[in-house]
């Protein structure tokens, strides 16, 4: 396949590990936003420095944005999906689907829309 490829460059960020739980877990909640140790926390088997790496990766894309408040010590850093990210989140939801529809061997998803998933 060749680099320039549409679908090459694509997957070759969003096929990244972490990449896609990174979105979804700023996706869920009331607004959509969350600082570094609230993702840090959802997802505890992913290093710091990986951490880091696919969000400024993910800022890069312009799937998230990172607002900083420098208003107050310390200061407080924001992730938040792009209108590109939130798009994406429908891709994402398109695979839990497609997933949950040809019965891939996981636990049955309770949640319609992810954005109210607890797990």
């Amino acid at each position: 396949m060749d680099e320039n490829c549409t679908v090459y460059k694509t997957l070759d960020y969003i096929s990244k590990k972490w990449t896609l739980l990174i979105l979804l877990e700023i996706y869920k909640g009331k607004n959509c936003k969350k600082r570094y140790y609230e993702i840090k926390n959802k997802i505890p088997e992913i290093t710091p420095k990986v951490l880091s790496i696919r969000l400024k990766e993910l800022e890069i894309e312009g799937l998230i944005t990172k607002n900083i408040d420098a208003t107050s010590f310390p200061v407080k850093s924001e992730y938040a999906l792009t209108k590109i990210g939130l798009d994406f989140i429908g891709i994402i939801k398109d695979i839990k689907n497609w997933a949950l529809r040809w019965k891939i061997e996981n636990k049955i998803c309770k949640q319609l829309d992810c954005k109210n998933c607890d797990l």
